[in-house]
């Protein structure tokens, strides 16, 4: 059999050239991608040279193929023809048609509304070939189609075990649409304080995979994703549970699809009252620390089953006396019945609290944040253990006491 190979000319860089233009810059955009077929030694030497003198080519201008996607944008103003592009390209994720989207949630009805945030709302919808999904509708700011497709692009190469599995999106008629796997346990608040928490109850090991497995994907983000992704949102509302429990991670890199100059009212949806950092509250100034701050929250609330604030009480503030009480079993949810590792809750409560650290520079990055929770290493546990922020408030003795104190308890016996 012939030697032979398919070549695909990428004109996402270039729509607004013609095709044979576009081919001939290919020598720097080229694919060449091997059929399935019988290849003599002679059609292997020849495939083996075209891929070494591409594979040079790859290294220098690879980056040039996502840089020049944003900015053929704005010198043609084509987004359909980019659309129509990407659905061909786009891989394990595509682009959905509104009249689709529409179709699967019997347009949009409230009896397909499964939850609402600062985002926008969510539905459950279903695809023609009966594969359940759900569509978060997105509030539409002064963001673009070209600049949303560009951003929502990005979040589909993000690919984790942890993270919510992107199927695609919609952009049309002012709809912005954000297609996911549609996650039958729903998230973690359902679980904690919604209609879940009578009917299914989070027992100890389940929580733990839970804390670990969020854990692993925000640490993905941050150090692994290209480029680096701020979540901004944690919450226990964007911790999706799988059918098996396994946490997914949703919602994350949204913030960016709100404009830098929107108004502190609009900014305010980007988090949530009590998964705040405080650097963040008086900056509006996200970072991974501050991600680690809310998941410290997040944490507490998973072991605790309280929620951040409950009547004006942080559950930092509430928490943090009785860890250094080491009264962790006050800490636990009471529905575990102290159906827990005591090792394992008093780890993932120290880990919480050091992660919800007033100061930002004291806190772990989450790749530490996954080995102190995995129990990793005896010797950091051991030394988080010792940390002055837990050690115990000393006991207040009559010697303590000023002459003032005493005279008035002498009076008043």
């Amino acid at each position: 059999m012939r030697w032979c190979c398919s070549v695909h000319v990428s004109l996402k860089a270039f729509p607004f050239r013609s095709p044979s233009v576009a081919f001939a810059t290919a020598a720097s955009l080229i694919e060449v991608r091997r059929m399935q077929v019988v290849y003599p030694s002679q059609g292997d030497r020849v495939e083996r040279q075209i891929r070494r003198s591409l594979d040079a080519r790859f290294a220098s201008f690879n980056w040039l193929d996502d840089q020049m996607t944003f900015a053929s944008f704005f010198c043609c103003g084509r987004a359909s023809d980019w659309v129509k592009e990407r659905r061909e390209h786009s891989g394990s994720w595509r682009v959905f048609s509104l009249k689709e989207l529409r179709s699967a949630t019997n347009n949009f009805n409230y009896d397909n509304k499964i939850g609402e945030g600062g985002f926008g709302s969510v539905y459950w919808g279903q695809l023609w070939d009966g594969s359940q999904i759900a569509i978060k509708r997105l509030k539409v700011w002064s963001t673009s189609e070209q600049e949303f497709a560009v951003e929502v692009e990005i979040l589909g190469r993000v690919r984790h075990k942890n993270l919510l599995s992107f199927r695609g999106y919609c952009a049309e008629v002012q709809e912005h649409l954000i297609v996911y796997d549609y996650m039958p346990n729903l998230s973690l608040h359902s679980h904690l304080h919604g209609d879940s928490s009578v009917d299914n109850i989070l027992d100890w090991s389940r929580r733990m995979s839970i804390a670990i497995g969020s854990a692993e994907g925000i640490a993905y983000l941050h150090q692994r994703a290209t480029p680096h992704i701020i979540h901004q949102d944690i919450k226990a509302n964007n911790v999706l549970l799988d059918s098996d429990f396994q946490a997914r991670v949703a919602d994350f890199g949204f913030a960016k699809l709100i404009p830098d100059d929107a108004t502190q009212a609009t900014m305010n949806i980007k988090s949530t009252r009590g998964y705040l950092a405080p650097e963040y509250v008086t900056s509006w100034k996200a970072s991974e620390r501050s991600d680690v701050y809310s998941f410290g929250i997040l944490l507490l609330e998973l072991v605790s089953g309280r929620r951040p604030v409950l009547m004006n009480l942080l559950v930092t503030d509430w928490a943090l006396p009785l860890a250094r009480g080491r009264k962790f079993n006050e800490i636990a949810d009471p529905k575990l019945n102290e159906n827990y590792l005591e090792e394992e809750l008093k780890r993932m409560v120290f880990v919480a609290l050091i992660c919800a650290h007033n100061r930002p520079e004291r806190r772990p990055t989450m790749p530490e944040v996954v080995n102190l929770l995995k129990g990793a290493s005896k010797e950091k546990l051991a030394t988080l253990e010792n940390d002055e922020l837990f050690r115990p408030e000393p006991t207040e003795t009559s010697q303590d006491k000023t002459s003032e104190e005493i005279i008035v308890q002498e009076t008043i016996s």
